[in-house]
């Protein structure tokens, strides 16, 4: 048993070449289970599309297989889109504000300072690919039928 911990999300595959494979993956809120989903508007569901360049075997359109992340890249993503937009931001309203800038100004000021940031995730888009690349596993025959009669 491998001591790496993952994110792992099944998929079946809808495209597959000899460069990339595209995996579509169901994402669900965790309310969609609810009883009520039909009438809540809260209730999500969507499906994803994710690209895999890096892959071993052959993979047919249609196969039901297994895509993962290792969580130490999920926690490095959710830092670069999330916490060091909001630190940057908030970073540069405090520093706005006491400098004697109006709270508008510095509002205006501290959301212009994420287009620089934004700029340049997307100037490093090739290298991010790179580090958050998706892996790809064989669901086994086995495993789909023990999880059917789980279901029933």
């Amino acid at each position: 048993m491998s001591s790496i911990k993952t994110i792992e999300h099944k998929g079946i595959i809808k495209e597959a070449d000899s460069k990339k494979l595209i995996v579509s993956i169901i994402t669900n809120s965790s309310c969609a289970s609810c009883e009520a989903k039909g009438s809540c508007s809260a209730s999500e569901i969507e499906e994803k599309e994710i690209e895999i360049r890096t892959f071993d075997g052959i993979y047919k359109v249609g196969e039901q297989v297994v895509v993962f992340l290792k969580e130490s890249l999920g926690f490095r993503a959710m830092f670069l889109g999330y916490l060091l937009p909001f630190l940057v931001l908030m970073t540069v309203l405090i520093i706005g504000t006491s400098i004697g800038l109006d709270e508008g100004t510095a509002g205006l000021l501290a959301l212009g300072s994420l287009v620089p940031y934004y700029m340049l995730i997307f100037i490093k888009n090739k290298k991010l690919k790179k580090t958050f690349s998706f892996s790809i596993r064989k669901i086994h025959t086995d495993q789909i039928l023990r999880n059917a009669e789980l279901n029933f």
